[in-house]
């Protein structure tokens, strides 16, 4: 019972309403349910400015069967890249995405029971016969909000069979409209954060609902019977196969209804569609659907109708009934599977771009002979295919490369790595594409990105020391009224200036016997101008004042550290970070006792995985998996060697100020291959 502890306690106030009578029914339901709850921790992915943008988050699910199997929503788990799953006896294991359906937001995935160290059965949860569930019944929304072990809160059954109307505003998913076949058990048993995915549990610890949505204090639940046939599916098959006729319609107009008509009202036909085959046109009324009586005037009514549509096998002749100008008409069409809204979208880092597919709604909607081509979805400013001539925009179709033909991503990407064999550098290619109809040509630049070539840079002499100007104000201060020169702030460890005894407050008023005319804010670039005139090498002499005493010393100038912009630099764009070597300048500034070795994290790209993992900008990346990565040489070695390993765990070792840490991240090794 101890694992129970903390669900009960946040019971506790929910409870406190209620009879206690109902205390040990509900505290039986929770010992049932609880053992099979999972926490998901997903890493998910989606596309934005030109890459496959990563984001963490937490989400709730239960386990379905004995083979580790968990259901969950599809918002949590569809868009997955990795996912760690927390059980209730705080054992954690990796899983797999088994299969998602957007249309009913529902997702399975598997854990992997190979790591799992307790022998014993996995506990399974039980469904209830949804059908049978009724407003005011008693309720329980279990699962894991805010990344928490467990929490329950109590309520009852508020709406048996509600949908989201015209009103309320629908719920997409990936260009899905969930309400098309969603009647939501409405209640009011609270739903946090994370909450989603978790079950909706009667008072016998059976699921009678998996929790999706909020509404205020409202809370929707999809009923168990829809949740478990697709979730059957989506484990036989991967994907839930529906029937498709390519009918738009609505509920029958006020004044319809006004006249006692019965049925749905076509609003459009698809072109080419299995309805279009069959002859219906914009304005019919149809009536009947594979021998079933079809009716809707309202929106809460529509579920029925598409839950028939799609319950219709592809490939089987189904008779329809329609009233057309007041006269009945029959029709046999043929159903083809129903076919996605939106194809997933995939990364083209060489192009600094996401592309996807097009669907047979997408090709009809932008009136396409056909699927062939690939649509951009987004791009990344200062990308290849942004900075074309002329640019790619977003919603371009791009349908050949070099002068041959692409059919969808697959080919895009095969096209695209033949064009590269071979090369080291970026690549003009010739791209076709269409927009708003036309037909385009234009330019990109495609290929591996090039480490910026530092250039080569003129020997430049440096002092060692930094200083400011000694202003009028300041030499009045001091005491030194109308004297011009530098003050010195700091001395650099090591360097010439160390050497022949310089020290902060030094006052330097000339240079080898000349004045440093050095008196406003705005000089403070006189003295390095002063040296310029100097080889690396020569020595100097400096006349001023320490301590109220004369001063003169003399200093062999030292050839300037490279800046860092003039640095070796590497960009790492499958993990999202730029590094660059370490100067001298950082070095100092960082007055290390004991001087740390390696490079110097220079940008962390958003969502990317290296982000995901925690690494800033201005850590100092010592080690990869345990591999120190002194210089961009040794980088580029173990970065190849990951790539050829394709470990599970990436470790980066890195010091942050006065503090090390170590960042782990699990990449997702198949979808970095595809986006070269």
């Amino acid at each position: 019972m101890s694992r129970l502890f903390t669900s009960l306690l946040l019971l506790a106030a929910s409870l406190g309403a209620a009879d206690d009578a109902r205390r040990p029914e509900v505290e039986r339901a929770i010992a049932r349910l609880s053992p099979t709850i999972v926490r998901i921790e997903v890493i998910s992915e989606d596309g934005s400015e030109g890459r496959m943008l990563r984001q963490h988050s937490v989400g709730s699910g239960a386990i379905i069967d004995a083979q580790g199997r968990v259901i969950t929503n599809y918002h949590v788990a569809g868009r997955g890249a990795t996912f760690l799953c927390r059980l209730a006896d705080r054992e954690e294991l990796p899983a797999t995405l088994v299969g998602a359906d957007a249309m009913t937001d529902v997702a399975v995935i598997q854990l992997d029971l190979s790591r799992r160290r307790s022998k014993a059965p996995l506990p399974v949860a039980e469904f209830a016969d949804s059908d049978r569930v009724r407003a005011g019944d008693t309720v329980l929304s279990m699962g894991c909000p805010a990344g928490l072990t467990q929490s329950v809160t109590l309520g009852i059954i508020a709406n048996d069979a509600m949908v989201m109307t015209r009103f309320v505003g629908a719920m997409n998913l990936d260009g899905e409209s969930v309400g098309e076949l969603v009647r939501w058990f409405g209640h009011d048993a609270v739903i946090f954060g994370g909450n989603s995915g978790g079950p909706l549990v009667d008072t016998q610890g059976r699921i009678v609902g998996i929790n999706e949505i909020g509404i205020g204090s409202l809370g929707g639940a999809i009923p168990a019977n829809t949740a478990r046939t697709v979730a059957t599916e989506l484990i036989a098959g991967g994907r839930v196969v529906r029937g498709w006729l390519g009918l738009e319609v609505q509920p029958l107009l006020r004044s319809q209804v006004v006249e006692g008509r019965r049925g749905v009202l076509v609003r459009s036909v698809l072109r080419g569609s299995p309805a279009a085959a069959a002859g219906l046109r914009q304005g019919d009324l149809l009536t009947s659907l594979a021998g079933q009586l079809v009716h809707a005037d309202c929106d809460e009514q529509m579920p029925t109708y598409h839950g028939q549509v799609a319950a219709l096998r592809p490939g089987r002749e189904v008779p329809l009934e329609f009233v057309r100008a007041g006269a009945v008409r029959t029709a046999l069409a043929t159903p083809a599977e129903r076919p996605a809204n939106i194809a997933r979208e995939a990364e083209l880092a060489s192009w600094g771009a996401t592309v996807r597919d097009q669907t047979r709604l997408s090709a009809l909607r932008a009136k396409r002979p056909n699927q062939d081509g690939v649509v951009v979805d987004s791009l990344r400013p200062g990308g290849p295919a942004a900075e074309a001539k002329p640019a790619l925009l977003e919603g371009d179709l791009l349908v050949a490369l070099g002068g041959r033909p692409v059919k969808d991503v697959a080919a895009l990407r095969a096209v695209s790595r033949e064009l590269l064999q071979g090369k080291s550098e970026p690549e003009p290619v010739l791209v076709a594409f269409v927009r708003g109809g036309a037909e385009l040509i234009s330019v990109v630049r495609i290929g591996p990105e090039v480490d910026a070539a530092v250039a080569p840079r003129a020997a430049r002499p440096w002092a060692g020391f930094a200083s400011q100007v000694l202003t009028a104000e300041l030499a009045k201060a001091l005491g030194l009224k109308g004297k011009a020169g530098i003050r010195v702030t700091q001395v650099v460890a090591g360097s010439t200036a160390e050497q022949a005894g310089l020290k902060v407050g030094d006052l330097c008023f000339k240079l080898d016997g000349k004045v440093i005319p050095a008196r406003r804010p705005e000089d403070a670039e006189v003295f390095a101008a002063l040296l310029r005139d100097y080889p690396v090498g020569a020595e100097v002499e400096l006349e001023g004042q320490r301590d109220g005493q004369p001063l003169k010393l003399t200093l062999r100038l030292a050839e300037r550290p490279a800046p860092a912009a003039e640095l070796p630099a590497l960009k790492e764009t499958r993990f999202g970070f730029s590094v660059r070597e370490q100067g001298f300048d950082d070095k100092a500034a960082r007055k290390d006792d004991e001087v740390a070795v390696g490079l110097l994290i220079s940008k962390v790209e958003r969502s990317g995985w290296a982000d995901l993992a925690g690494l800033r900008g201005g850590d100092l990346l010592l080690a990869i998996n345990g591999e120190p990565v002194p210089d961009l040489a040794a980088l580029r070695a173990r970065l190849a060697a990951l790539t050829q390993a394709k470990p599970r765990h990436v470790v980066l070792q890195v010091r942050r100020s006065i503090s090390g840490a170590y960042l782990e991240f699990e990449p997702d090794w198949n979808a970095l291959e595809a986006a070269k």
